[in-house]
């Protein structure tokens, strides 16, 4: 790419990554960054909890995808990176604790042994018959998750196996997320003619190597983001962009303050509802699509408790749906990534996660029932009485794109319709996982350089 002025909106990873790429990419460019907010990182935010510092966005990253460990080797953190103790979470479900099913994709098993004891005889009996019924599947298909398993499996595996890893990922459910987003290679399996959704599972899990699927940042996420700012070199200014419109062969944007900004390229790294209103004049047809892109809410009570509190030995619990608790998922954060460091010895340190898809829970709860829904929910699942020394509540507005059926034809619109010198990047793009958001907005970098080369 040759030198030139570019203008980021929205201070995230994906567009502090994207700001990063386009240093690399041009040593001199001038790069402006738009993020309204009084902190940059986006869902990914490290706070003090207990005189330590504790992820209360976005924990953990997944290591299968290289994203992030290429990242941060780049940025020379990668002695920073931190992997889970090997603890293993747990299932609350039928007001009981279980372990996590083996032998699944997201929930979806690959035999009727990795049911047992999690749903009824009846549900294992089924599973286990499901290979001599017919199945019908389209090629190139994208149902729900909950249409497709519960129609093989029945509901109890979809409640009580499927919802709890999706709610956890997505703030959303088996019945909101798409297949190919949530089990892309299951899907892939069964275009490849796989006899029954068992088989399709059994070919597309993981090779069983032992090693760690999870890693985070010692020190938190902050450390990446101050790194990545730092790296960048960019112009913060900390205003909203209001409007964005053509202008020669670059763009013109305006800020809140009715300022008015020139670049020779744009990456819109913002949640879709708010990019399609930016690209509506510009891009009609990436508004159109981008604009079908819905959105939950969720929120993280983060708390710090007595050393002794005597926690099972797990890294937390995930809650079936329609359990008679408000939380989602309960992370036990000192059991999931040890005490490193100086870390004090009389806390632990665990997070609890709110809100799933259409519930509101996340935007009409105050901090105070939040705070006592946690320690409810705590005495529920373990039998424990807990007694937080410190809290934070953190909510996430809108921040959790949900993959329904069709979403990557959705996507694929979006890109198409987007006019030259105006790219795009985020969560709702190739994947809601940080990993994700750090590819796509190099794809992002990638498409304006490779309009450059043209």
């Amino acid at each position: 790419m040759t030198s030139g002025s570019y203008c980021v909106v929205g201070g995230g990873i994906s567009g502090l990554t994207a700001a990063y790429r386009l240093r690399a990419a041009d040593a001199d460019a001038d790069i402006t960054l738009f993020e309204p907010g009084d902190r940059l990182g986006g869902i990914l935010r490290t706070e003090r909890v207990g005189g330590q510092s504790m992820d209360v966005g976005a924990e953990a990253f997944v290591l299968r995808r290289p994203e992030m460990p290429a990242l941060l080797a780049e940025l020379g953190l990668s002695g920073r990176q931190l992997a889970t103790t090997g603890a293993r979470p747990l299932i609350y479900s039928g007001q009981s604790l279980h372990p996590l099913p083996a032998g699944t994709v997201v929930g979806i098993p690959s035999s009727a042994a990795s049911m047992a004891g999690l749903v009824d005889e009846a549900t294992v009996a089924r599973i286990d018959a499901e290979p001599g019924r017919p199945l019908d599947w389209r090629p190139g298909g994208d149902p729900a998750v909950a249409d497709l398993v519960g129609d093989r499996f029945g509901d109890q595996v979809v409640a009580r196996s499927v919802d709890p890893l999706l709610s956890g990922v997505y703030a959303g459910s088996a019945a909101t997320i798409g297949l190919r987003a949530a089990a892309p290679g299951v899907a892939a399996a069964l275009d490849r003619g796989a006899a029954c959704l068992t088989d399709a599972v059994r070919q597309a899990l993981p090779p069983a190597t032992g090693a760690p699927v999870f890693a985070a940042i010692d020190g938190g996420y902050q450390v990446l983001i101050d790194e990545l700012v730092r790296r960048s070199g960019l112009r913060w200014v900390r205003a909203a962009v209001h409007r964005l419109e053509r202008a020669g062969a670059g763009w013109d944007l305006r800020d809140e303050s009715g300022a008015r900004w020139h670049a020779d390229a744009v990456v819109l790294a913002v949640p879709p509802a708010r990019a399609a209103a930016l690209v509506a004049g510009a891009a009609p047809r990436t508004a159109a699509a981008a604009g079908r892109i819905a959105s939950a809410s969720s929120a993280v009570v983060a708390l710090a408790v007595p050393g002794d509190t005597p926690f099972p030995r797990c890294s937390g619990v995930l809650v079936a749906s329609g359990e008679r608790l408000r939380a989602k998922a309960v992370t036990l954060s000192s059991r999931k990534w040890g005490r490193k460091g100086g870390a004090r010895t009389d806390i632990q340190l665990l997070r609890l996660s709110f809100g799933r898809f259409g519930d509101g829970l996340a935007e009409s709860a105050s901090d105070d029932e939040l705070l006592d829904w946690a320690v409810g929910d705590l005495a529920t699942v373990f039998g424990l009485t807990v007694e937080p020394v410190d809290a934070r509540v953190q909510r996430w507005l809108a921040a959790m794109p949900q993959y329904g059926p069709g979403h990557a034809d959705l996507i694929a619109e979006v890109r198409a319709g987007l006019p030259p010198g105006l790219a795009v990047a985020g969560s709702y793009l190739d994947g809601i996982g940080v990993p994700a958001c750090v590819g796509a907005a190099g794809r992002a970098v990638e498409a304006l350089a490779a309009e450059v080369a043209r």
